[in-house]
């Protein structure tokens, strides 16, 4: 069987485990990487986790964004790294980028910093009291102090990959990218999209996609589609 391509991410987003394993044995070994996200948490998702990494040779992504003060967040992600995952999402802020990293000490897991989420705009900044300036300018200002803190990665949208590329504090760091939409599909409440192949070719690492693959008709096929998109990047 050839290797998946790790690239693509799959957002396991649906209501519990089991509806999350049966989903991975549809997609079976076209897809090599898992999203577990905090609306799973409370149903089975770190079973599920162990499960397909263990059972099924699956990499697991647990996007939990954690943001609390530092011993917290040291304490909550030394737990995480004993389930051996493959990535770990914190909020940017460098006291909790710091933290997390030497909470991960020893293991192999990635501490990735959410820069701006996806479905956020200028608008609903303002609303939550941050700094004024464009979004383009905030998200590669915050992925440099996250990495400066520690980050192996960022996440971030695709319309800012190519910049924090850029970035010479990005050299070797990785770049996750939700906000991920084949051509074609319903942009659902992400504001800052594109295509797989352009999220690539910008400068992503990985792209993170689920809606258009677990509300398809045939989620294998739609995972096959994306994937035909990246082989030709």
């Amino acid at each position: 069987m050839t290797k998946a391509d790790d690239r693509l991410i799959v957002a396991l987003d649906v209501p519990n485990a089991l509806a999350g394993l049966e989903l991975a044995g549809r997609l079976g070994g076209t897809v090599g990487f898992y999203k577990i996200g905090l609306g799973m948490l409370t149903g089975g998702g770190l079973a599920l986790a162990n499960e397909l990494k263990l059972d099924h040779g699956k990499r697991i992504f647990l996007d939990i964004k954690l943001f609390d003060i530092g011993n917290t967040v040291e304490a909550a992600v030394r737990g995480l790294a004993q389930f051996d995952l493959d990535f770990l999402t914190v909020h940017g802020d460098p006291h909790v980028v710091a933290a997390a990293k030497q909470g991960a000490a020893g293991s192999n897991m990635k501490i990735l910093a959410v820069t701006i989420l996806t479905s956020l705009n200028r608008d609903d900044l303002d609303a939550s009291l941050i700094k004024p300036g464009a979004i383009s300018d905030l998200v590669p200002e915050r992925a440099g102090r996250a990495f400066d803190a520690g980050a192996d990665g960022v996440i971030a949208s695709p319309q800012e990959a190519a910049v924090i590329r850029a970035l010479p504090e990005a050299a070797g760091r990785l770049i996750v990218t939700p906000g991920v939409r084949p051509t074609g599909a319903a942009l659902g409440d992400q504001k800052r999209v594109a295509t797989p192949a352009a999220a690539i070719a910008d400068g992503a690492d990985h792209i993170v996609v689920g809606r258009p693959i677990y509300q398809a008709a045939d989620p294998r096929g739609a995972a096959e589609a994306v994937l035909a998109e990246l082989a030709g990047v």
